[in-house]
């Protein structure tokens, strides 16, 4: 096999022109009549016993001719890209086939679109937002107030009817026209009054009712909702079973002392306060790389190919396909749970894609202009690292990963490291300062536009599928 001419035709287009020697298409051909034979009978021998000689004889001389290119076209292709110093970011495509025989080998060419020239206007010096990293006495009682909210305690009501903030367990069912429609009705169900999480006017209809009642919530459902459901009156059933409150345990030392190793309140919030800090550098930092990493994506010129954003946009959905398929849901009722039309979604993993490319271009570039090459020290620390990560024998790991994509890895790692060392922060922009009359103006207009809330039947739905992404991701 070898390669008998490679010309650009255009733009991170080659023409390939190989030979398979006729040795080899022989071979190949013998290898494709073994494993086909089995299957083959011809009157006079037991089946997968007829000699090649007589099926080609009987069917052709070609009949092992498909099968025996498809054996040996991978190889002779990986040959000639070599020889030729290209590399291929498609699968070869316009096929020719000039001469394909026993006695001559195969000759033919093809078409296939190679890794682009690019080049990198800037890679070092880059700038990009990073934002304070502070912290407000209100963010330090928010968690505080999270801290109570998680030692809290319920506790049975019996002597007073429901008001605003009790937690209720109740049956309902909902009827339209008399009859009960799906999805309104549920047995001791909790619910607390003011969260909004029943349509509105339900929950407020809960409230001045006592333990054992029996009533009715007769609610209007939105416009927005369901078209089955839509604009439409409807009455709730309810059985009112329990009333409960929320106690909140005593911000004190004691309360500190079951926090962490703290033995006062102060000490509580300074821990606090620290943890918020290097979360929010932490954030930041995480938020100036990739700001940084966008920079260097624009930084990137040159005319590449359509094929590697759409194979990458495939491999991107595919891969989000996967992670959400090991969480028991497939990516269409993950679109439906989640409202989002699929070319919208789709049209966001090219987005990515075009990135993404962009990025590995950029970064196999700085490798090649920074002359940057893992050491032996630093190839073995990663075995070990991974090894440890995933508990797998350092053998049987370096049996599935080979030494090469370990340290292409870590070059991409220090071509990173040399973009992100060398880029300089810039404080963000200031906010430019709004009127009181047009903040409130605009928290009003926000409240208009809130959407109407869904009832429980439907919100336990959306939150089942919030907490499948939240896991896929």
């Amino acid at each position: 096999m070898s390669l008998v001419s490679a010309n650009k035709t255009e733009t991170n287009t080659y023409s390939v022109e190989i030979a398979i020697a006729a040795e080899d298409f022989r071979a190949a051909i013998q290898q494709a009549y073994l494993k086909q034979r089995k299957s083959i009978q011809i009157p006079g021998f037991r089946k997968g016993k007829a000699p090649l000689m007589m099926i080609e004889k009987l069917y052709g001389k070609e009949v092992f001719f498909e099968d025996a290119l498809d054996i040996v076209f991978p190889k002779a292709v990986e040959a000639a890209y070599d020889e030729a110093g290209i590399i291929p970011v498609d699968q070869p495509r316009d096929f020719d086939v000039k001469t394909m025989s026993k006695e001559e080998g195969v000759v033919m060419t093809f078409n296939v679109t190679v890794k682009p020239e690019i080049t990198v206007k800037a890679y070092k010096g880059l700038t990009a937002e990073k934002a304070d990293s502070k912290v407000t006495k209100e963010e330090i009682d928010h968690e505080i107030e999270h801290m109570l909210e998680r030692g809290a305690r319920m506790v049975d009501v019996d002597d007073r009817a429901a008001k605003d903030g009790d937690i209720t367990v109740i049956d309902f069912e909902g009827f339209v026209d008399g009859v009960a429609f799906d999805g309104g009705k549920a047995e001791k169900y909790s619910l607390t009054i003011g969260s909004g999480s029943f349509i509105p006017g339900f929950e407020e209809q809960i409230i001045g009712h006592s333990i054992g009642e029996e009533f009715d919530v007769n609610v209007t459902f939105p416009a927005e909702y369901a078209p089955e459901l839509a604009s439409k009156d409807a009455v709730f059933k309810i059985k009112l079973h329990e009333i409960k409150v929320k106690e909140l345990p005593e911000l004190d030392d004691e309360f500190a002392k079951d926090m962490g190793e703290y033995e006062t309140v102060d000490e509580l919030k300074k821990g606090i306060e620290e943890d918020l800090l290097n979360r929010k550098q932490e954030s930041a930092q995480r938020a100036f790389e990739d700001a940084v990493i966008d920079a260097l994506c624009q930084n990137v010129e040159g005319e590449i190919p359509e094929c590697m954003y759409e194979n990458k946009t495939k491999e991107n959905i595919d891969s989000f396909a996967q992670r959400i398929g090991q969480q028991g849901i497939d990516l269409d009722t993950y679109l439906m749970y989640m409202g989002m039309d699929k070319a919208i979604f789709e049209s966001q993993m090219r987005e990515r894609a075009v990135a993404d490319v962009k990025i590995d271009l950029a970064v196999e570039k700085i490798i090649e202009l920074e002359g940057i090459k893992a050491s032996d020290e630093a190839i073995a620390e990663e075995y070990n690292k991974m090894a440890e990560m995933y508990q797998i024998d350092l053998e049987k790991l370096k049996e599935l990963i080979s030494e090469e994509t370990v340290a292409a890895e870590i070059a991409k790692q220090e071509a990173v490291k040399v973009v992100i060392d060398s880029a300089k922060a810039k404080k963000p922009a200031a906010k430019r300062t709004t009127k009181k009359k047009e903040v409130a103006e605009g928290e009003e207009k926000a409240e208009e536009e809130k959407p109407a809330k869904k009832p429980a039947a439907k919100k336990t739905t959306k939150k089942a599928a919030e907490k499948k992404e939240e896991a896929a991701e």
